[in-house]
């Protein structure tokens, strides 16, 4: 990796926020709502986690920086569809004027915005003024070259990953741990030898986007750097953390990265509206404590995190974001009861009972039939892949 100046005053971590990037909106009734960022902030603030001088705002990635992952034929029809000048018919073929990612005003500038944030983040952790950096407003894992898909109009990942490719000349370890596959990152550097991508998600059999199986490997110079765990529905806890702890400790050793980039969307709990996961918090508090080990152990620390899913908003997405931050800073994660000025704050607007506790409630869903015969199916998967990884 090219050598670059350390900063002699190295911040621990840096969180990437400012609050333009809550215009990256589809309308009041998308899934995708970034009200979830506020709530998040303000659960830090509560817990007085979040000092003002660690906060960063994001800048606008530029059009040649979009370029790295984005051919001009598309970024061109955002910008155009920004000013009202597409309609979605004409969108359509570019993923764009769909259900899933409708136009909305000034479109381009603030899917750019959340990619300038995850470069803002790139920036701090390879120019040595962080050790780690987290951008929750990133983490649009199925933005294609040419097309917009899921909820992502610009791949924020792709971008920063050529980028940290060309900038820095590092090799990237991207893991997913997003209940949906993290197909446009993966496809994008599925012949790139110095990428390695990794996602765990529920199997597409039953879930959008419908890949991410454990054949896909990855081709040419790039065969045997791609890595899907494909997860059966209704999966809870302990199989998930198997599958998670044992292929990122298997393939950090393999691959050997100069820096971590982890998507973390928070979609595989139980309440998630969209999946069909059984995750309770506890992922949550393990996914990033197991990164930030292997940051250090293998990366001298270089640890960015991105958001990504996460469709509970309420009773969800901020516990688990919280964690990240917190674990990023070394703070002892928290138990008990979250702070009664946050939940008196945010009950008047949330259409479901807030959580007020940092840890689901003893029986939360009932006990499922299948657990063995499901546990039993997703350790059968994990064996094979790790028998790729030892055979790549």
């Amino acid at each position: 990796m090219a050598e670059h100046a350390t900063s002699k005053r190295m911040k621990h971590a840096v969180f990437i926020y400012s609050e333009d990037q809550l215009g990256y909106k589809f309308s009041e009734t998308h899934p995708f709502n970034q009200k979830r960022l506020v709530l998040t902030i303000d659960l830090l603030n509560e817990m007085n986690a979040l000092p003002e001088e660690l906060i960063v705002p994001p800048r606008i990635a530029t059009e040649e920086e979009l370029l790295l992952a984005h051919d001009q034929r598309y970024i061109d029809i955002v910008k155009k569809a920004s000013n009202g000048e597409v309609t979605p018919e004409a969108g359509e073929g570019y993923g764009i004027g769909t259900e899933d990612t409708p136009i909305f005003e000034n479109m381009h500038e603030a899917s750019a915005r959340l990619v300038g944030g995850t470069l803002t983040a790139v920036d701090y952790v390879m120019e040595g003024k962080a050790q780690h950096a987290l951008n929750l407003g990133g983490g649009l894992h199925h933005g294609f070259r040419g097309k917009a898909s899921g909820f992502c109009i610009y791949n924020d990942s792709s971008v920063a990953i050529n980028y940290m490719k060309k900038k820095y000349g590092a090799r990237v370890l991207y893991i997913d741990t997003d209940a949906h596959h993290g197909d446009g990152v993966q496809w994008c550097f599925y012949d790139d030898p110095d990428v390695c991508t990794v996602s765990i998600h529920e199997t597409g059999r039953y879930l959008f986007p419908g890949t991410g199986n454990i054949n896909e490997r990855g081709s040419g110079q790039g065969y045997g750097t791609s890595f899907n765990f494909p997860i059966d529905a209704f999966t809870e806890d302990e199989s998930f953390l198997e599958i998670y702890r044992t292929a990122m400790k298997e393939i950090v050793e393999f691959f050997k990265p100069d820096v971590i980039l982890s998507q973390n969307g928070a979609d595989a709990h139980y309440l998630d509206p969209l999946t069909h996961l059984y995750g309770t918090m506890n992922i949550y508090r393990e996914i990033p404590k197991i990164a930030h080990e292997l940051a250090h152990q293998y990366c001298e620390g270089r640890w960015i995190a991105v958001g990504g899913g996460g469709y509970d908003i309420w009773r969800v997405v901020p516990r688990a974001w919280s964690f990240i931050w917190m674990e990023m800073n070394n703070m002892p994660l928290p138990t008990g009861k979250i702070p009664e000025a946050w939940i008196s704050k945010w009950q008047k607007e949330s259409p479901v009972p807030l959580m007020e506790t940092w840890d689901d409630p003893k029986g939360m869903y009932k006990p499922i039939p299948r657990k063995a015969e499901i546990t039993d199916k997703n350790h059968q998967m994990l064996d094979k892949a790790l028998y790729m990884i030892r055979n790549a």
